[in-house]
């Protein structure tokens, strides 16, 4: 399982290295834009749908990097007092009753989304140029994938220590 745990945690830090050079190629189509709209007075069809297209993919392949790191939002006023054994009793009940049933509906509709949007090559309206969105719809079911995959190593990492008294790693 050690092996398991291994592949899910360094394909989410391959996740998380390829979204931030999302947001270096954000900056970049941005400037590009305010460059051509304002120095030349001619304005991109692409750069506002790129720019988003890009935000929503960095997003999406990072939810499961947020995950390993500990960094999705908590309310932390008791969590932060309990011990790792009350800390993994809370993570178990709160991933089993919210995390799972969420993320899993989640999932399922953005695989079936990404299948329909395959299905009938849907572009997007937005501007002019109609760029493809199945592409997009692709990265945001993967980056559901990986989140699910991260969240069930979290658990089992909870699990472990309910059960042998010690952390996973």
């Amino acid at each position: 399982m050690r092996y398991v745990i291994k592949a899910i945690d360094t394909a989410t830090e391959w996740s998380g290295k390829t979204a931030r050079w999302f947001s270096a190629v954000i900056v970049v189509v941005i400037v590009i834009e305010v460059f051509m709209r304002y120095v030349l007075n001619n304005p991109t069809l692409w750069a506002y749908e790129t720019s988003m297209f890009l935000g929503a993919a960095m997003y999406a392949i990072g939810y499961a990097f947020a995950e390993l790191r500990r960094s999705h939002v908590r309310v932390d006023v008791f969590y932060i007092h309990l011990s790792p054994r009350g800390k993994a009793i809370i993570d178990t009940i709160g991933g089993l009753i919210f995390f799972l049933p969420v993320i899993l509906a989640t999932l399922f509709g953005a695989w079936a989304w990404c299948l329909k949007s395959w299905t009938i090559h849907e572009k997007s309206v937005e501007s002019f140029w109609y760029p493809p969105l199945y592409p997009l719809r692709t990265v945001i079911a993967i980056g559901w994938t990986l989140l699910l995959l991260q969240g069930l190593a979290m658990l089992y990492r909870n699990f472990y220590h309910l059960i042998k008294g010690r952390a996973h790693d």
